[in-house]
């Protein structure tokens, strides 16, 4: 355990603070800060402290209490000076008197107190102090410090401890010390006595049965939740670091049951709804099959056949459709889309960026329209005119298909016959947006026979879900996963090449240029930012004009107006343009399948998934294609491990368990920073046995017990079980 706490425990008196969320709690004095009288509490004091611990998420006495520790020290012993100075590196408790204590000018002002026991003198140096610290620690004062000792230039030193002033005779505490996560402004004696007030007022009644504990072997709540906030000093300290303790694998089977709990019901919810049926499959999908170039894999068939099933359903659709890069997700979704119109309703398609919008309007455009289908373009940069005329036609029905990114869930925009609802890369857009757009599509049901009509929702994903976490975190949904590519793909090969050896990739492309090929440049940002110092896109496209005379290339970036962009892209997509620099705006939804070679600047840089999905711009055609990754040395372990894993395999779905490893699942959904309920406590890679007893259980509630869902969900998700259905 470890000892590093910023915090000394000289009490200040009770702050009486009208909301009982903080009744009891005490304010303790930093060793930095002056030692000056409390300012009497007001309602804005309080206010202030409550928004610090709503920031935290902690708005509730159940929200403190589950609000555990991650890690803890030892201040249970007190270490001689003596011996403590043979331990050094590792954090130690000592306790002694000030025998001097003096601000020193040289090399630099600094605070240096010294303090000894029977067995020796140990110096406390302060780099950063108040004045008031000179009083606090006279001669003469006791003190307890902890902190890591290490020989100074005047023998064993702690730089920095954490210190508390006591009374000779001070009793040591009897249980671990916890250390929680905290934010700006919240010192851990603040949330320490928080917790501990939150924890005499709290219903510490058991959610589980009994005999559901018992089947499992768990630990009772208040057992667990009280070791874990206050562990007596004999505890498995490696069972706790680790999580494998009794303790923390009831909270986590807690934690995954609310989840399973809050996503199952609210499938039930969904299927309790009505949705029109769209049970057409009539001209328009006969004649967009029969058009197609190239006939579909056995796994498309598969699982147009499972959305064509839930189409006719008289409840919504709720379907995850994955499948890796290429692997012909869009003219699923197209054929879907035609069902829709053959039972004559609308559908509508709305992906995250303009260029992959686009990509997706002129593939189904170029085969809808010659069929008789009108199809609506609507996105943020249209002109006002070009938006209201887009937004008559929808709203009217004359437009059957609507394709546009987050502009379709704008306020004004409104639908006539609305039956299905398609998101790619839905996990690019936030939780908030997610939900915004099921909202909207009971909006959007107003006009159609019942109010309480809300259309089918079918949801993309190239970036393919592990199982386990597919399971966790989409239990609501149902999930189609095309699961081979279509015939004549060629394997891309992927080379990791030092920066050093760029000139020998600028002759690559040169030659591959020459051999008729195009090829991709991917920068990480467009400008110079000295933090990171990398390759600008708009340097590197000066620098390869100068280097690569002879051939035409382009730029591309977010900070592009939309029609330069779709020039760009469009000069690159007929060929015109050998060599296209680009920025990540082209991570996805753009084929060209000439393009045979790409190269990645600063590969080290990007994440797993956003490599694969870069990656998969080239290799569409059947000329052997490659991806060349550009790295600047040297690389930490991680950046080692996401290089080293693209170089192994182009398999979409281990790629996906390699970065739900490295990344945890909260950045891998894309959900971290959007206010998503995800899992605090469980490790979707070592407690996968949990997810499984979690899911099974969860399904056996719901139906046998729902009053102990409703407690467990109560105790567990409070307000927030919304976010968990998106």
């Amino acid at each position: 355990m470890s000892i590093g706490s910023t915090m000394a425990d000289m009490r200040l008196p009770v702050l009486a603070i009208s909301n009982p969320l903080f009744y009891a709690v005490q304010l303790t004095l930093r060793p930095d800060m002056p030692a000056t009288k409390p300012k009497p509490t007001t309602p804005a004091r309080a206010n202030k402290l409550e928004d610090k611990l709503a920031r935290l998420g902690l708005r509730s006495d159940m929200d403190l209490v589950l609000h555990l520790p991650m890690r803890y020290e030892d201040e249970t012993q007190v270490t001689p000076i003596r011996e403590a100075g043979f331990m050094i590196g590792n954090p130690v408790q000592v306790e002694g008197v000030v025998t001097s204590c003096e601000v020193q000018f040289r090399p630099r002002r600094q605070l240096v107190v010294t303090i000894e026991d029977e067995s020796g003198p140990l110096v406390m140096r302060f780099l950063n102090f108040y004045g008031s610290q000179t009083k606090q620690l006279a001669t003469g004062t006791r003190v307890r410090a902890r902190g890591e000792v290490r020989h100074g230039f005047f023998g064993e030193e702690m730089v920095h401890p954490a210190y508390k002033v006591i009374l000779e005779g001070a009793p040591l505490p009897t249980v671990l010390t916890p250390v929680y996560p905290a934010g700006e402004g919240l010192s851990q004696t603040l949330l320490r006595k928080a917790i501990a007030a939150a924890m005499a007022r709290i219903d510490w009644r058991d959610t589980l049965p009994e005999s559901l504990r018992a089947s499992l072997k768990l630990w009772m709540f208040e057992a667990a939740v009280r070791l874990l906030h206050n562990p007596p000093p004999e505890v498995d300290e490696a069972a706790l670091e680790d999580r494998s303790h009794p303790a923390w694998v009831r909270m986590k089977f807690d934690e995954l049951l609310a989840q399973q709990l809050s996503l199952k019901r609210a499938q039930v919810a969904r299927r309790a709804k009505t949705a029109t049926a769209l049970p057409v499959i009539g001209e328009l999908s006969s004649a967009f099959l029969k058009t197609l170039p190239f006939a579909l894999t056995a796994a498309q068939e598969r699982v147009l056949s499972e959305i064509r099933a839930d189409l006719r359903a008289s409840f919504p659709m709720q379907r995850l459709l994955q499948g890796d890069v290429g692997s012909g997700k869009t003219v699923i979704a197209a054929l879907a889309a035609a069902q829709a119109i053959d039972s004559g309703y609308q559908a509508v398609l709305m992906a995250p960026t303009e260029i992959l919008a686009d990509q997706h309007f002129r593939k189904i455009a170029a085969w809808m329209e010659p069929l008789g289908v009108k199809v609506a373009w609507l996105t943020g940069s249209l002109k006002k005119k070009e938006k209201t005329e887009a937004q008559a036609r929808i709203e009217s029905g004359d437009a059957q298909l609507v394709i546009g990114t987050h502009a379709l869930i704008q306020e004004g925009v409104q639908f006539a016959r609305l039956g299905l609802v398609i998101v790619d890369e839905q996990h690019r857009f936030g939780v908030e947006q997610r939900l915004t757009l099921r909202n909207k599509g009971l909006e959007m049901s107003a006009a159609l026979d019942s109010a309480n009509t809300v259309p089918h929702q079918l949801m993309m994903s190239a970036t393919p879900i592990p199982r386990t976490l597919a399971m966790t975190y989409y239990a609501d949904l149902e999930v189609s996963v095309i699961d081979e590519l279509p015939p004549g793909r060629t394997p891309v090969i992927t080379r990791v090449i030092d920066q050093n050896r760029r000139d020998e990739v600028i002759e690559r492309v040169h030659a591959a240029a020459l051999e008729g090929r195009q090829v991709y440049w991917v920068c990480p940002l467009i400008e110079e930012s000295e933090a990171l110092q990398l390759q600008t896109a708009t340097d590197t496209y000066a620098t390869l004009a100068e280097a690569l005379p002879d051939l035409r290339i382009g730029l591309v970036h977010g900070r592009l107006k939309a029609t330069e962009k779709q020039q760009v892209m469009d000069a690159f997509t007929r060929g015109e343009i050998h060599l296209l620099v680009a920025t990540t705006v082209i991570e996805v939804g753009v084929d060209v399948s000439n393009a045979s070679l790409m190269v990645i600047e600063h590969a080290e840089r990007f994440g797993l998934s956003q490599l694969h999905q870069l990656r998969g711009r080239v290799g569409r055609g059947s000329a052997a294609s490659v991806c060349v990754l550009l790295y600047q040395s040297p690389l930490g372990p991680t950046a080692k491990q996401r290089l080293a894993t693209m170089r192994e395999t182009t398999d979409g779905f281990e790629i996906a368990r390699r970065d739900l490893e490295i990344r945890g699942p909260g950045e891998f959904l894309g959900a971290r920073q959007s206010g998503q309920a995800l899992l605090r406590f469980a490790d979707l890679e070592t407690d996968q046995w949990l997810v499984e007893k979690a899911r099974t259980i969860a399904q056996t509630l719901l139906r046998e017990d729902p009053a102990t869902v409703q407690k467990h969900l109560a105790r567990w998700l409070g307000a927030r079980e919304d976010f968990l259905k998106v």
